[in-house]
């Protein structure tokens, strides 16, 4: 885009780059055009942007011209340029890529035309411009997306348009929550003065901040007025009794969720505040004790924000919004934040999210297969420790044949020692002796 800009720039813009244009007047230096320093542009017959400036201009001024609109690269060879004033023309159009190859320009002044939209996107091209003036044109809404392209404007004059809101990007921009300060907040000078604002508690509360010591803001007027309806006069906002706003409170459904691995589970929160609070679900972090073999591979960056399944306003003040989860993995698991958010401040409120399963099928087999042997031998035991346990309780008429015949030569000088053993702990009865005749009470006594 910037080569075409250049191929479409005529020859002797740089062939006489220290002539002035014979319409406008040229102020030099004390050594002379070496030393340019302003072209100032005033005569009313000019229609359209000069195109053979010269290109050592430090301060550029076209006013009260005949100028209607601002062309592609209309400044593409004042790379030098560091104050550019096109101001009290006829301009309603500005491209986009007006302001290209501006690189150090620091003031850009538009005050005393008729825009109704300016190109936000085109303060990318000028990445040290600080002062930008809008006053006196015709303006009805400021976009949410400008605050992307206004962090490193320190002065912003707004006054005299037809504004009548102001987006919470915006605001928080401006009057940075306490709690995402990491420096000092940088000072900023907002003209908000003169244009139909609604009555609500977004312009009162910027007017409030911007009376409090120590705010980041400085309003150039502080009698800011603002109507019920636009037909209406302005009031003060001094004399109007707003509504005040309420810092969001925010309740989950449920603060811990077990979920099992390849189920569905949904997360809900709902925020009451005033404004109306806006719900987003970001995921903060891992769990560090769940799994963490089967998550090692993931290269997730957190905090990481989420894609809200479904949201809605049932009344004003009250916002609910919900994230569905679906087939569960480990790593779903973690720790996950509903943050809520309106003019007055922020809220969280945090979700641990734990998913449980089987983690590695493959043990299941080598459970199985052990089990039997562990049983074998628990039973071998059982029927030993059994064994042991029944040999004291043999009936008496069993004795007989746990001791050795006495006919037997070899087990004759063994056998009283045996028996004197056993016989003395578990003396048959006489009522339940059964045993051979030869057993009596005789040789038992002389034993």
């Amino acid at each position: 885009m910037h080569l075409l800009a250049f191929l479409h720039i005529p020859l002797y813009h740089f062939l006489v780059v220290h002539s002035c244009p014979s319409i406008c007047t040229c102020i030099y230096g004390t050594t002379g055009t070496a030393d340019l320093r302003l072209v100032q542009c005033s005569d009313p017959r000019i229609s359209n942007v000069p195109i053979n400036i010269p290109a050592d201009t430090v301060k550029l001024r076209l006013e009260k011209t005949l100028i209607t609109r601002v062309p592609r690269a209309a400044f593409f060879n004042l790379s030098e340029l560091l104050f550019l004033w096109l101001t009290y023309n006829y301009i309603t159009t500005i491209h986009p890529s007006s302001f290209v190859n501006l690189r150090v320009l620091r003031e850009l002044r538009l005050d005393g035309n008729l825009l109704t939209t300016f190109p936000w996107e085109g303060l990318r091209d000028m990445p040290r411009l600080q002062t930008l003036g809008l006053h006196n044109n015709q303006l009805s809404s400021l976009p949410s997306q400008a605050a992307l392209f206004l962090p490193n404007i320190t002065y912003l004059d707004l006054s005299s348009n037809r504004l009548t809101m102001l987006s919470a990007e915006l605001l928080d921009l401006w009057f940075p929550l306490l709690g995402q300060l990491q420096r000092s907040p940088q000072r900023r000078v907002l003209g908000l003065h003169d244009n139909p604002w609604m009555c609500d508690c977004q312009i009162a509360l910027v007017v409030s901040l911007s009376m409090s010591l120590g705010s980041p803001v400085v309003l150039m007027d502080q009698l800011v007025t603002c109507s019920r309806s636009l037909g209406q006069s302005g009031m003060l906002l001094t004399k109007v009794e707003l509504p005040h706003c309420m810092r969001p409170s925010i309740q989950p459904a449920a603060t811990r969720v077990t979920s099992l691995r390849g189920s569905n589970v949904i997360l809900r929160c709902v925020a009451t505040g005033y404004p109306t609070p806006t719900l987003t679900w970001v995921k903060i972090s891992n769990y560090a004790d769940c799994c963490r073999q089967d998550i090692t591979g993931d290269n997730e960056h957190l905090p990481r924000k989420l894609e809200s399944s479904m949201q809605g306003s049932p009344r004003v003040g009250v916002r609910w919004s919900i994230i569905s989860l679906d087939d569960l993995g480990f790593k779903d698991t973690g720790e996950y934040r509903c943050q809520a958010r309106n003019m007055a401040g922020k809220s969280e409120a945090p979700v641990k999210l734990k998913v449980v399963g089987v983690t590695r099928l493959s043990r299941l087999p080598k459970k199985s297969q052990k089990t039997p042997p562990k049983s074998t031998s628990n039973s071998k035991k059982l029927n030993q420790n059994r064994t042991t346990s029944l040999t004291p309780s043999l009936k008496d008429n069993q004795l007989p044949r746990a001791i050795a015949p006495p006919t037997q030569k070899n087990n004759t000088q063994t056998l009283p020692v045996t028996v004197s053993k056993v016989l003395p702990i578990y003396k048959p009865s006489k009522t339940n002796l059964k045993g051979p005749k030869k057993m009596t009470k005789e040789p038992l006594s002389s034993l």
